[in-house]
This record gives structure tokens, C-alpha cells and sequence, in this order.
């Protein structure tokens, strides 16, 4: 993932910040609690593509 756009984007809902986690593909959102996919190197920015986190994952 291209760290220059990692630091551009936010969550389209809150508009706060994401954490890479690079193991699972994917952008979290802490505040939303949302994982939006990362698919052949490019962030799946939609809500309804998103994946709600259950309240015992970690977010780190």
C-alpha cells in the first residue's frame, strides 16, 4: 500500500483517520469500527462494502 495515500485518506463516513493492517487487507476505521477492504491494491472506500468489526476484535 502507498504510504502517500494512506496519509490522504479518511473514512468516508467520519472523515477520521484509518490504520493499514496489511495482514488482513484492509483499512480501519477505530471510530466506525469498519474494515474497508483493500482489492488488488486499491481501498474499497464504500460503506457497503465495509465490514462492521464485532466488539471483541482488537483494533489496534
Amino acid at each position: 500500500m502507498d504510504r502517500k495515500l494512506l496519509d490522504i485518506l479518511v473514512c468516508p463516513i467520519c472523515k477520521g483517520p484509518l490504520v493499514y493492517k496489511k495482514e488482513a487487507q484492509e483499512l480501519i476505521c477505530k471510530g466506525d469500527r469498519l474494515a474497508y477492504p483493500i482489492r488488488d491494491d486499491i481501498p474499497v472506500m464504500l460503506e457497503e462494502e465495509a465490514r462492521q468489526l464485532p466488539a471483541d476484535e482488537e483494533v489496534e
